[in-house]
């Protein structure tokens, strides 16, 4: 599959890295970004051709997909526009802002029959994705509370002047860097987040982006949760699974620790992976396999949604009721 990577920063660059010249499955064949001479030592390096203009590259009848690395706020407009020219879109997160213009997102993709997948890496981790099989396998029993964190010190490397840089492309603290991960997660084990009550507030005043942020919730499984993300933190990732039989909790990608009800542990480790690759790929089978969604649109929906809801709750002081489908959602 021949992909453009549009946004040709620190992650779009990652993404190329992940797969260019050792993946079978797809490729990348041009970049779109805001400055291609700034930009031609990468198209060099990965024989990209590269353009400012996102129109030009969709349509170019030589490209598949595009994969989408921008700024939130451009995502929705980004996808319809890809989806009507058929071509196939991975975005990365978060999918969108609100759930309004997830909605809309998602009909354009159904609408043109291509093929959509958001950029959850960690979905693809070892540990996580045993952690799925055993809970879907009854082995922690019921599940009843998850607890989540994921955070990092981008206040600490972040330039004021850079486009993540204020609450409009970062609402909600590290919700649309780091927290939307470890809320996909729950969604994906629990089932839908329902309701959300959440704190976030800036301690480190350098950039406009609260950098400590929790929330309780409630998911539609019958299951509560728990979630921090901090934006001016050691990097931390860890989700931490309770069941009526036991308990399971993974730090990182590639060790999960299971524990009965007396608190007896026991370790699963696994070989470490490339994500990015794992995702990419997984999207390019999809495409070939006719595929649609690989991710469950009322999933994707609801991770916006809780998202906005995270930053609503903050504001507000009140738990805020995340909504279900709209009238017009498809």
């Amino acid at each position: 599959m021949r992909a453009a990577i549009c946004g040709a920063g620190h992650w779009g660059t990652r993404l190329i890295e992940s797969v260019q010249g050792s993946s079978a499955k797809i490729r990348f064949v041009a970049a779109v970004t805001r400055d291609p001479a700034a930009r031609k030592p990468l198209a060099d390096r990965f024989g990209l051709t590269l353009t400012a203009r996102y129109a030009d590259m969709l349509a170019d009848p030589a490209i598949d997909a595009v994969v989408l690395a921008t700024p939130h706020s451009r995502h929705a407009e980004e996808i319809a526009a890809a989806a009507q020219a058929g071509k196939h879109v991975f975005v990365e997160k978060p999918f969108t802002l609100t759930r309004e213009s997830a909605e809309r997102a998602i009909e354009a993709c159904r609408t043109a029959g291509i093929t959509l997948h958001v950029g959850f890496n960690r979905r693809y981790a070892p540990a996580y994705a045993d952690m799925k099989r055993r809970i879907a396998a009854g082995e922690i029993g019921t599940l009843r509370h998850l607890e989540g964190n994921f955070s990092g010190p981008p206040s600490y490397q972040t330039a004021p002047g850079n486009w993540r840089s204020n609450q409009i492309e970062s609402p909600g603290g590290s919700m649309t860097a780091r927290g939307c991960h470890v809320l996909d997660a729950m969604v994906h084990l629990a089932g839908l987040a329902t309701e959300v009550f959440a704190v976030s507030e800036r301690q480190q005043h350098d950039i406009d982006v609260d950098d400590t942020t929790s929330c309780l919730l409630r998911f539609a499984g019958g299951a509560t949760g728990t979630l921090a993300t901090l934006h001016a933190a050691t990097r931390f990732y860890r989700i931490h699974a309770f069941g009526s039989k036991g308990a399971l909790e993974l730090r990182g990608d590639t060790e999960l620790d299971v524990f009965d009800l007396e608190g007896n542990v026991r370790r699963a480790s696994f070989e470490a992976i490339d994500k990015e690759r794992a995702e990419l790929e997984a999207f390019a089978d999809a495409v070939a396999g006719g595929v649609k969604f690989m991710i469950a649109p009322e999933e994707i929906v609801n991770v916006v949604a809780g998202t906005e809801a995270v930053a609503a709750s903050a504001r507000s002081g009140n738990m805020v009721a995340i909504p279900g489908r709209s009238s017009h959602a498809c």
